[in-house]
């Protein structure tokens, strides 16, 4: 029996012993930056190698041919809207980076595919979304870690900044704040939407709060989409109405919207408001 437990035990303790795993440092370890411009969020995910007392550019990592840009799986950005840079368009979404480096300029490369480990085995121009090229200014000191940064931030554009040993390059992007501000502006400016309106009266409503306050969210909201009427609001409506004690606005308000759910060919509505009108009446 006891050789028996003894072998048990050193069964387990060899099986704990091969699952164990040694930690270590990476030796590029992974970084995450974020920043907003403007109204626009812009995050870097990237993997971070040392000099190390090698010799970068020109040597590890040659002139004029294509370059991860950092180390392991793909520098990432992604932006949150539109951006321009160098006069062009950069649609919203993830790009990897990559770039061909030079003494006096860098290639910049955003590229759809953001799903390699280094650069593409098969490099697809159709996945270029945007290229441009700019002068290397050389460092006053040496970079010892590879460092992506946002720089010169300010409403409307920053400048995404590539550091490593004695080399900085610079990408300048703005971004689309002046619209996305004109737009918030203009909808303060013009009150509540309907949809606002219909959202509050509905909460108020099955909430049980005040529903003269919902009566007049809804009425506001029915009033303003007058034009292409929802059967929707007219439902919601035809409750608040009945709940406020104006049976004649409420069965109004059903009948309406019994006649919108019908040319939408709304089975649901339909059936909703035949129930309401026949409690009501």
């Amino acid at each position: 029996m006891m050789k028996k437990l003894l072998l048990t035990m050193f069964v387990a303790v060899i099986a704990t012993s091969s699952n164990a795993q040694v930690k270590t440092p990476a030796s590029s370890p992974s970084s995450k930056v974020e920043q907003a411009v403007g109204l626009t969020d812009v995050t870097v995910e990237y993997s971070r190698p040392g000099v190390k007392g090698r010799t970068i550019f020109g040597d590890l990592v040659p002139y004029g041919k294509l370059w991860r840009t950092g180390a392991n799986a793909n520098t990432k950005v992604t932006f949150s809207d539109d951006v321009t840079i160098d006069g062009k368009e950069l649609k919203k979404g993830t790009y990897a980076i990559f770039t061909k480096p030079s003494q006096s300029s860098w290639e910049v490369i955003f590229y759809s595919d953001t799903n390699n480990w280094g650069t593409p085995r098969e490099w697809n121009a159709s996945k270029v979304a945007l290229t441009t090229t700019v002068k290397v200014q050389a460092m006053p000191m040496k970079i010892e870690t590879f460092t992506i940064s946002f720089d010169d931030i300010t409403n409307n554009s920053a400048v995404l900044g590539i550091l490593w040993e004695n080399a900085y390059v610079g990408v300048k992007f703005t971004t689309p704040t002046d619209k996305g501000v004109e737009a918030s502006i203009n909808k303060v400016m013009n009150g509540p939407s309907a949809n606002d309106y219909y959202s509050s009266a509905v909460y108020y409503l099955q909430s049980g709060k005040d529903i003269q306050k919902a009566k007049g969210w809804i009425n506001k909201a029915v009033e303003i989409t007058k034009d292409k009427p929802r059967f929707w609001y007219l439902r919601q409506q035809s409750l608040i109405l009945a709940k406020a004690g104006d049976k004649k606005g409420a069965i109004q308000a059903a009948n309406a919207s019994l006649a919108g759910a019908e040319k939408a060919g709304n089975a649901d509505y339909v059936k909703m408001n035949k129930e309401f009108l026949a409690k009501t009446k």
